[in-house]
Parts: C-alpha cells; sequence; structure tokens
C-alpha cells in the first residue's frame, strides 16, 4: 500500500506491534505483516488486510490472527524509525536493525542477479564475506520469537531458522531498492528493473555462473609460496599461487584444491559433493577479476599456478582489490614478514638525518612567496620563542611552507637514500635488501618518490601531526613530526600536562585558583606560539579573571606588550570594567562604545572594550590599530563564518586571539570550526572539508569515533573545564534540577488543540520556506500557550489568574520560596510572557524587577546590585538578553518558566547562579505542560545533553530539523495527549 498524509501516521503506529516478515517467490514480493499477540485491535486508519497463521507463544499452537501486511518498500521507512523507537515492539525493533543491515549491503554495492526457483529475475544480497556473514548470525540469533512466528508451509509448529529468514529478508531488501523508473535504461530491459516479476528460464545457466559466490558452499583464497625459498638465496625466486577452498559455514573448514579433487587430507570429505562444481563457479568469477587465474579452470586440477614479477606486483594492490571483490581473499609467505613500510615525516630533520634516512627535500626553510593569503592573521613576530625551546620563525611565518618526507623502513630498520633508490629502479616485488628478501609494492615506493618534493603549510602540518594521520592523493598516509615540530607536538597533545611556566603576574589583585593558573600557563603558551585558543570554561569558572592575568604577563615582555581588545556583548562590558578595576588596579581600560568613542593615546598595557555591534560598526577604525591581544567574549556571537560581525572581526589583527565561550557549539560544528579558524586559521582547513570529513559524520548519526577523532584534534586549542570536574570547583554547593509538569487548563487545551488542527491544514498544502515558516509559527504559538492564553492571544487588559497551570505552580513555588527568605531568578524566552507575570506578582504584593535586552547598560548594572543587595527578592529575566555575563549569585531558586531549544542556553542562565562565589544549594525548577510540545522538547533536550560532550550540539532559535519534519511527524510532535489536558 502506499501511505498518505493521515494515514502516516496511523501506519507508524504499527510498529508497536509485532511484525514479521513473509518471504516470496520472487523476493521483492515479499511483505511485512503487523499482528498484536494481545489480540488488540489494529489502527482504524490501517484496519487488517491480511490473516496470519501464528505459533502462540503460550499454547505452541497455530492460531490465525488479523494483520496488516505492507510491502518491503513501503515497510522500510517504518521499521527503520522503529529501531530507534523506545516504543516499539521488539519485533519491529528487530527487523528494524535487519533494515539497516540490508540497506547497508545494498549500499556498498553487494548485489548479485539471478533467478528463483520459479525462473523469475531477482536481486539478491552477496557475496557475503566473512565479516558480513558474522554480522547477519550476531543479528539473527537476536531475533525475538514473534519476529518469526509463522510456520512453514506444511509444518504447522516448525518455524523458520532466523538465519534463513534473515537473509530472504536481506535478499527482498536488495531485490526492491534498484528497481528505479530509471533502472531498465541501466538494464537493458525489463529483466531485474520492472517491478513485475521477469520469466527467463533461459538465463538458468549463466544465473547459476554468477550466484556461485552467493550460494556455494566454498569459497576461494590464494596462497602464495616460494618453493626451495632459502633466506640466504642470491637470485630471486619464483612465486606459485595454491589454490585454497573454505567452508562458508564452518570458517575454520579449509583444504587446498588438489586434496579435494584427490579426496586426500583429513578435512577434503568435510565439503560435500557439489564442493568441485562450487569452486569453479567461484573460479569463474575470479579469473574475470583477475585473468593470471584462467589456466586453472583447464587443468585437471586447478591446483596452483606459477606467477611472473609483473603478476605479484599486481597482487600487492589492484588485483588483490579485485579478487576481494569476488570473495577470494590472498595470503603471502610467513617467510617474507619483513615488508615494506611507509610513512611521512613532517618537520626540519634530526641530526644525520641526510646521511642515514631517505632525505628527500627534507628541511624547514621558508619558501618565500609561497603564504596562505588569510586577511586578519595574527602578526607573530619573528623569531619568537616558544615554550618547546628554539626559535621556530619557520613554523610562524605564515609564508613557511614544511617538507613532506617519505620515510621507509624495513623490519624497524629505516632506509637509506641509496637504498630506497635501489628499490624503486629495481621495479621488482621481491627484492633483496640488508641480506634479507623485502617484499614492496613497485608501484608504491613510485609514487612515494613523486610526493617528496610536496609541502604543505604550518598549519596543515600541524593538524597532521596531531592527528596522525593526512591524506595523500585520496589515500590515507599515517605521519610523524620531526624536530621542533615534534617538540611541540608533544607539548600540545596534553593542554594542561607538564609543570606550568608561568606564575601568577605580580600586579594581579587576587590569588589565581589552580585550575585557573594551569588556563593561564594554556593560554600563555598558545599565545607566545601566535597559535591562539578558546577557553572554553563552564559560565562562572573565572574565565575574565584568567584573561586579565594573561593580559598583565603579557605586559612583561615587549615581544607580546601591547593593548589588548575585548569585544563582548553590551550587557558585559561593565562586568569586564568591574573586573579589570578590581583584579588590575591601576590598569586603564576604556569603552569604545556610544557617539564619543575614540581611540586616542591607547598606550601598551591597555584595556579596550568594545561590543560586537561597535566593531562591526567602526572595523576600519580597529583595524588601524595594532593590538597586542585580542579577545573574543561569548564567541558564539560570531559562529556564523558569513555573517558580517564574523567577517569584520577576522579583519582585525593581533599578535594573538583568544575566544572566550561557555558554549563553543551551540546549533552545529560549523560554529566551532568558524570560532577556531579564527584563533587559529587553517588548523581546521576549510569550512567545505571540514563538514565533509567531521561534521557530516558527526552531526548526521552521532558518530562516537568521528567525534573522538574530532576532540583528538581540537582538543589543544580549546580548553574545556566544567564545574564537575573533578577539583575544578570543590567549593560549590550542590544542584538540583527539577522537572515539574502542569495539566492544561481547559482554555489552554482548547486554544492547544484548535491551532494544532488549524496550522496543519496550512502545512499540509504549503511548501519551501512558506511551509517552514509556518512551522515555526505553530511551535511558537504552542508554547506560549503553553505559557499563559493571554500571551498568546496578546490581550491588553487580561484576566491573568486562574487560566494557567505554569503560573499556578509558579505561585506555589515563589509562596515556598518567599516564606524561606529566599531569592529567585526566573527565566522566560518571552518578554510578553515576563510583563504578564510582573503584572501578576505586583498585584499580589511582590518585588519584582525585568531586565530584558532593551533595558540600558546603567540600569542593567544597576538592577544587579539591587538583587544582589536582597532589595529584590525575584528577578525576571530575558532568557537571551540575561542569559551570560551576570553575576546573581544571591538566587538559591532558579525557574525556567518555558523551555528553549537549546540545553547550553538553559545552562548558561542557570549558572547566573550557581557560580563561584555561590555559597547556598542552588534549585533549579523547570516548569512543563504535561503532554504538549514542551515534553517533547523536554526529551529532545535530554538527548542533546547526551550528544554535547561528544562536542556535538544542536539546537538554536527553532532546530532546522524540527522545520524538516514531515506532516505526519509534525503531528506527532505537537499532538496533545490525553493526560495534557
Amino acid at each position: 500500500m502506499s501511505l498518505s498524509y493521515g494515514s502516516e501516521d496511523s501506519a507508524r503506529e504499527l510498529t508497536l506491534f509485532s511484525a514479521v516478515f513473509l518471504p516470496a517467490d520472487p523476493p521483492r514480493a515479499g511483505r511485512i505483516a503487523f499482528w498484536s499477540p494481545d489480540d488488540e485491535a489494529l489502527p482504524e486508519s490501517v484496519p487488517a488486510n491480511a490473516e496470519l497463521t501464528v505459533v502462540d507463544g503460550e499454547s505452541l499452537r497455530p492460531v490465525t490472527v488479523p494483520a496488516h501486511a505492507l510491502s518491503v518498500r513501503d515497510a522500510l521507512p517504518l521499521l527503520t524509525r522503529a529501531r530507534f523507537t523506545d516504543s516499539a515492539s521488539q519485533a519491529a525493533a528487530f527487523w528494524g536493525a535487519a533494515s539497516l543491515f540490508a540497506l547497508d549491503l545494498v549500499a556498498r554495492g553487494l548485489l548479485l542477479p539471478g533467478l528463483t526457483p520459479g525462473e523469475h529475475d531477482a536481486w539478491r544480497a552477496g557475496p557475503l564475506g566473512p565479516e558480513e556473514l558474522a554480522r547477519l548470525r550476531t543479528l539473527a540469533a537476536s531475533m525475538p520469537p514473534s519476529a518469526h512466528a509463522v510456520p512453514l508451509a506444511g509444518e504447522p509448529l516448525l518455524l523458520p531458522e532466523p538465519e534463513a529468514l534473515l537473509r530472504a529478508f536481506a535478499d527482498a531488501v536488495a531485490d526492491t531498492l534498484p528497481r528505479t523508473p530509471a533502472a531498465s535504461l541501466a538494464a537493458g530491459g525489463t529483466a531485474f528493473a520492472a517491478d513485475a516479476p521477469q520469466s527467463i528460464p533461459e538465463q538458468r545457466a549463466w544465473a547459476a555462473d554468477v550466484a556461485a559466490g552467493h550460494d556455494a558452499g566454498v569459497r576461494l583464497s590464494l596462497r602464495l609460496e616460494l618453493p626451495g625459498f632459502t633466506a640466504e638465496a642470491s637470485e630471486a625466486p619464483a612465486f606459485r599461487a595454491v589454490l585454497q577452498l573454505h567452508g562458508v559455514a564452518d570458517p575454520t573448514l579449509v583444504a587446498d584444491a588438489a586434496e579435494v579433487w584427490s579426496g586426500s587430507g583429513a578435512t577434503a570429505g568435510a565439503f560435500g559433493p557439489r564442493a568441485r562444481m562450487d569452486a569453479l563457479l567461484a573460479l569463474r568469477r575470479a579469473s574475470r577479476a583477475w585473468p593470471p587465474l584462467a589456466p586453472l579452470l583447464t587443468a585437471a586440477v586447478p591446483d596452483t599456478v606459477g606467477l611472473d614479477d609483473e603478476e605479484v606486483a599486481e597482487l600487492l594492490g589492484p588485483a588483490a582489490r579485485a579478487l576481494a571483490a569476488t570473495g577470494v581473499q590472498v595470503h603471502w609467505p610467513r617467510e617474507l614478514t619483513d615488508r615494506l613500510t611507509a610513512h611521512a615525516v613532517i618537520g626540519p630533520p634530526a641530526t644525520g638525518d641526510e646521511q642515514s634516512g631517505t632525505g628527500y627535500g627534507i628541511g624547514d626553510t621558508p619558501d618565500a612567496g609561497h603564504g596562505v593569503p588569510d586577511e586578519g592573521r595574527p602578526d607573530t613576530p619573528a623569531g619568537a620563542q616558544g615554550p618547546v625551546g628554539g626559535s621556530l620563525p619557520s613554523f610562524l611565518s605564515a609564508d613557511a611552507l614544511l617538507a613532506f618526507n617519505w620515510r621507509f623502513a624495513v623490519g624497524g630498520h629505516e632506509l637509506t637514500r641509496a637504498e630506497l633508490d635501489r628499490l624503486a629502479e629495481a621495479g621488482r616485488p621481491l627484492v633483496r635488501l640488508r641480506d634479507r628478501w623485502v617484499l614492496v609494492d613497485p608501484a608504491e615506493v613510485l609514487r612515494a618518490r613523486a610526493q617528496q618534493d610536496r609541502k604543505v603549510t604550518p598549519v596543515d602540518a600541524l593538524s597532521a601531526v596531531l592527528t596522525g594521520t593526512t591524506e595523500v592523493d585520496g589515500r590515507p598516509v599515517e605521519v610523524a613530526a620531526s624536530g621542533w615540530l615534534e617538540r611541540l607536538r608533544e607539548r600540545l597533545a596534553d593542554p594542561e600536562g607538564g609543570r606550568p611556566e608561568v606564575a601568577q603576574p605580580a600586579a594581579l589583585a587576587a590569588t589565581l585558583r589552580d585550575y585557573q593558573l594551569r588556563g593561564l600557563d594554556w593560554l600563555h603558551r598558545m599565545t607566545s606560539l601566535g597559535l591562539g585558543g578558546c577557553l572554553a570554561d563552564d559560565m562562572g569558572l573565572g574565565k575574565t579573571i584568567t584573561v586579565i592575568a594573561l593580559h598583565l604577563h603579557r605586559q612583561s615582555d615587549p615581544a607580546s606588550a601591547g593593548p589588548t581588545l575585548v569585544v563582548c556583548p553590551t550587557s558585559l562590558m561593565g562586568n569586564w570594567q568591574r573586573e579589570i578595576e578590581k583584579f588590575a588596579p591601576g590598569t586603564p581600560v576604556r569603552r569604545f562604545h556610544g557617539a564619543t568613542r575614540d581611540l586616542d593615546g591607547v598606550a601598551d598595557g591597555d584595556f579596550v572594550l568594545t561590543t560586537y555591534g561597535t566593531m562591526r560598526l567602526d572595523t576600519e577604525r580597529l583595524a588601524a590599530r595594532s593590538w597586542g591581544l585580542l579577545v573574543a567574549d561569548e564567541a558564539q556571537h560570531v559562529k556564523n563564518p558569513y555573517s558580517a560581525t564574523a567577517r569584520a572581526l577576522r579583519t582585525i589583527g593581533a599578535r594573538a586571539r583568544v575566544a572566550l565561550s561557555g558554549t563553543p557549539v551551540e546549533n552545529n560544528l560549523s560554529e566551532l570550526w568558524a570560532i577556531l579558524d579564527w584563533t587559529t586559521p587553517g588548523l581546521l582547513g576549510s569550512l567545505g572539508a571540514f563538514r565533509t570529513r567531521f561534521a557530516a559524520a558527526v552531526e548526521g548519526g552521532g558518530d562516537p569515533a568521528a567525534a573522538e577523532r574530532l576532540g583528538a584534534l581540537v582538543r589543544p586549542f580549546l580548553l574545556r573545564r566544567r564545574k564537575s570536574d573533578p577539583g575544578i570547583a570543590p567549593e560549590l554547593p550542590p544542584k538540583t534540577e527539577t522537572d515539574r509538569t502542569v495539566s492544561l487548563t481547559p482554555e489552554q487545551a482548547g486554544l492547544y488543540e484548535a491551532v494544532v488542527r488549524e496550522t496543519l491544514e496550512s502545512i499540509a498544502v504549503a511548501e519551501g520556506m512558506a511551509r517552514r515558516g509556518l512551522v515555526v509559527k505553530l511551535l511558537t504559538a504552542l508554547k506560549q500557550i503553553c505559557n499563559h492564553p493571554a500571551q498568546y492571544l496578546k490581550e491588553d487588559r487580561p484576566r491573568i489568574e486562574g487560566r494557567s497551570g505554569k503560573l499556578e505552580l509558579l505561585d506555589e513555588l515563589l509562596d515556598t520560596i518567599l516564606a524561606e527568605g529566599a531569592s529567585t531568578l526566573v527565566f522566560t524566552q518571552y518578554v510578553g510572557m515576563a510583563r504578564l507575570l510582573e503584572t501578576h506578582l505586583a498585584a499580589r504584593g511582590i518585588r519584582t524587577q525585568f531586565l530584558h535586552g532593551g533595558t540600558p547598560v546603567a540600569e542593567r548594572e544597576a538592577m544587579v546590585a539591587r538583587f544582589q543587595d536582597g532589595e529584590v527578592p525575584v528577578f525576571l529575566l530575558s532568557l537571551k538578553a540575561a542569559g551570560t555575563g551576570l553575576n546573581l549569585t544571591r538566587a538559591e531558586h532558579v525557574v525556567h518558566y518555558d523551555r528553549w531549544w537549546n540545553p547550553a542556553v538553559e545552562a548558561q542562565a542557570t549558572d547566573r547562579a550557581y557560580r563561584i562565589g555561590q555559597d547556598r544549594p542552588v534549585q533549579v525548577h523547570r516548569l512543563i505542560a504535561e503532554g504538549t510540545i514542551e515534553d517533547r522538547i523536554a526529551a529532545m533536550l535530554d538527548r542533546k545533553r547526551e550528544l554535547a560532550d561528544a562536542v556535538l550540539g544542536t539546537g538554536g532559535d527553532t532546530p532546522p530539523e524540527l522545520t524538516e519534519l514531515t506532516d505526519a511527524e509534525l503531528a506527532e510532535l505537537v499532538r496533545l495527549r490525553g493526560d495534557g489536558r
């Protein structure tokens, strides 16, 4: 059946029921049938359209049950979702996992054409190697009884074997997906292209041949031998390939073809009577992949074939890959364990490299005129000294290019240049070297020699040695560093390791905590090398004082001394000025902000504070100055690398750049790229290459391995400590977070359902940006209704009491909190809702104040002082305007009146109270309207928190994934559950 809107939602409910696969001839005619083992009715919109005979799990007798059957094509989307849905039945979840397995086989091109027993055209999954077979058997072992409860025909109590049924399902998927409208053009006809069965009995012999790799009871391998080989031989011996047979069902079963043909040997008889025919069919297929095997097809016994040097060289490269695609593996002699290995070395040579190593192109002399253009790259003084010791001009210079050199070794012994030349000139796969025979790929040696003059930029070199790999001509290559680059890699690989190299500046009027001192040491190390970095500590751990200490430290060295420019949100300017005046008394500080702003008289050692908006408007004046240090606070403000603000920031030069952000990743990994490409240009490559190499894998499937690889690269340039880390902030009191659910009032429930119904009708006929706009409008409206009907209806003189479950709960919380003499922060993302709360609480005699984006800087500071002094017990705050930069440790309670899409933003808001200086337990209350969109938001945020530790964060104003939901998925997301009333 083809599912239409309105029935797709109900069809998804089918995954709550058990599922079985019903094989057919041809495989694509197979079906997935959903049925209830508990006699529960199927959804009305997808009623039973079939009857199944299943074996009852309790009585163990066959019973007939109603079922709803779908074609494999229609069932695949439901099953793949069921794999990741907690509510899906065990059987549906299993077939969902089976769908992913089968789709993976098809995506990798493991498809074989053939004929079914009914002589119909059919695609089948294959050939399956040992790895695929192991996955299939592991998955089959987990098949629940309800997933194969339909007995075999004529056997009322005999259920199909899980492995055979799973194999049949994989064949059904393979037979379904290639049959597209354009398939007949590629196939040259309807056979293997059309959905309708095609009978082609005349192709039976051909199909049997093609299917040998799929159906055969054996698979082949080639064991290469060196007859009469001795380690002392002076002449290169000749290779021969010995054909071996392996049992498909039993991978431990192996014998030479000669033994199987003669019937001799301990295992030869275990292969069965079809072994010879199966082996010949497989051999015919392998010989088409590699013609030197063809003589075996006409031999009386297909046992061995002699090989010349060219054929052996082929087996070291493309021939081995072609044979592997047919299921044939190549095994080399154990005597040749000393294979030639190659890796790349980047950096200056160690002493004696020219004599003992290959030495091609090794050197670190900058190639003038080959710099990487990067407007706004930090300036670095020539010859600057780094903590790794020694002068590093070739790395710090933007015009430097480092040599990319190949090093070759045999048995752990590095080859000399002359030895490598001898290997390349020999052009043979087996070469005598240092009194031993060495197996080499001549083509690989020639490719390596061709790369000897390759140069890489310093940042590319650093990226390669930190990860240990790079790509050359699309192939992965192991990379090591040499000289000062290796010393630099060792230091950067452990950001907080080793003994601190800088002490707290004497001019700092405070005592740095241990982790802050380590942060200062790390910032000094990075900035002294001109690399830059992002200090990404949790909010409240003292990033500001750490940067002030860095500024003071840099003034002690003429090479790094200079004024520091801090670019920050408007709300943080006052905080920066107070902190500088408090912790660096006597340090000049000025605000470059407002109509009378100027930079006259700015000297070394000065602090200049400006906002992102002012910086964007006055970029030329700021870029004309020489800055010792450029700091971007709350650097997520430039997370969009294409924004005018981000572009303007890149044009301001400085000796070093530092980004500060408690949330370096909010929406996607492109934001991390934007921040680190500003602090250390070129580190992560171009944005396109970064998204291809890292972001697609991590964001697309939450790939932990890809996240770990990315973490290994960025960890040296991003220092992140959390309050929960051992030893970071042991004096912080406990924090308790509670989700408090409330029911909607009848008025709220009626509004909610009406808006869902009306807006979904409009969304169903909209497309593109218009549809996305309607989705955002719907989500916003529902969240406002959950807050209070008056907010959604925009009433001028609203009646506030008795209309909102959230407001009733807030009143109860505040009554208890105020009775205890405690203070509270109440966050909402809506100014309109905050105004309603302000009016309501004033009517109740509760003193409040409201801080939002339009509050002037001076008034903001006065509000903070009043709250901290205990004059105002309830502080209403706009989440976006007040979620960062405020120190509100007077609060013991934080209330999130509505939920933001991003857990990091909520955490930042909570950290206004839960930060260094807080000495009382903090309780966080999150208000959630039960059974509504807010319930689903809460579950979504929980998942996002799990991903955040893997560098990935998603969220933002409205997550893009929500605007791209199908109509049915959106309806499921916003549907009001019965318990929401």
